[in-house]
């Protein structure tokens, strides 16, 4: 099965002016364990997850003034839309995330998380037994 198939192409978006409050809210409110951040004056493409909150809110920050911009990973691995399921589990073992952005070309096409690895691969294992 290829990314394509298993992927979120449902991304919340944010910008690195947000708080880390506003991203969390609406990581919340969409059910979803990251964000995409896109600085088309920077940096690109990145990724925010609930860990990167949790460990702001652990460090003291104030989530009403931190911006994601300071707890966006830049330096990300993407995911292409035709990579098998067993490769974007691959890159999340070796890079130890859970989340990878999905590019088709310079465009985010989707997220991959470690949920929808587990969802295709049970789902297949039903289907077989």
């Amino acid at each position: 099965m290829q990314v394509r198939e298993a992927m979120s192409n449902q991304v919340l978006m944010v910008g690195p002016e947000h708080t880390l409050r506003q991203a969390a809210q609406m990581m919340s409110a969409r059910r979803v364990g990251s964000a995409v951040v896109i600085d088309p004056d920077s940096e690109g493409v990145g990724i925010m997850t609930e860990r990167d909150v949790l460990n702001a809110i652990g460090a003291g920050l104030d989530c009403d003034v931190e911006r994601t911009r300071a707890h966006v990973s830049w330096d990300v691995v993407y995911a292409g839309p035709d990579w098998t399921v067993e490769e974007a589990a691959a890159a999340m073992a070796r890079g130890g995330f859970r989340h990878l952005v999905v590019l088709d070309g310079r465009e985010v096409a989707g997220v991959i998380s470690v949920r929808d690895l587990m969802r295709v691969w049970s789902q297949q294992r039903l289907a077989v037994g």
